[in-house]
């Protein structure tokens, strides 16, 4: 079984087929980081929310809504597989790896130094070198606590709660708060 050299690498990773390190268009990955680090070094050296907004809409390839609030740093590894929707907070100091995909829905808060990580790789030690992609999608009204981690493939409820400091390897329902390594059932919310 070769290598499908017919569809772009990047469309492969929204698909979640899984990259190994031979790729013929793996270097097409590490090109599309450099160019991201560039507007990344601009936007998060810039004082202006408008401007910040401007370049994270050019990394992201999609505009981000002015009711949106991004307070640098931020990091992201390639940009246009995040969307954000309107009303997000992002506090300082984040860093999503995207390859996988990320969706943030409308009124999510995510405190500072939140990790969203959409890549991993396989347990295999003979296929560690490849690429997993699995996308994380984080509902409306979610709060994500300080320094928590969401690991690939997991789904943020809506109005969840994930307690500072929490890894998160498996799916939150809605209106309910986990914490913990890794994240466990804490409580339902009730309005």
């Amino acid at each position: 079984m070769g290598i499908d050299t017919t569809e772009n690498i990047f469309s492969r990773l929204e698909s979640g087929k899984i990259i190994s390190p031979n790729d013929p268009q793996a270097y097409k990955m590490l090109e599309a980081t450099f160019a991201t680090k560039k507007l990344l070094v601009q936007m998060n050296n810039s004082l202006s929310p408008t401007e910040i907004r401007d370049l994270l809409s050019q990394i992201l390839d999609s505009e981000i809504d002015e009711s949106t609030m991004v307070f640098t740093p931020l990091y992201i590894n390639y940009g246009k597989h995040t969307k954000i929707g309107k009303n997000v907070f992002i506090n300082f100091d984040c860093v999503f790896l995207d390859l996988g995909g990320i969706t943030i829905e409308d009124n999510v808060l995510i405190a500072p130094k939140v990790s969203l990580l959409s890549e991993g790789h396989p347990i295999s030690p003979d296929d560690r070198h490849s690429l997993v992609p699995k996308p994380i999608y984080i509902k409306k009204n979610a709060w994500i606590g300080a320094n928590a981690t969401i690991l690939p493939g997991v789904t943020i409820g809506e109005n969840a709660i994930v307690a500072a400091g929490a890894v998160v390897s498996k799916d939150v329902p809605d209106n309910s708060i986990v914490g913990g390594i890794p994240a466990k059932f804490i409580k339902s919310i009730s309005k």
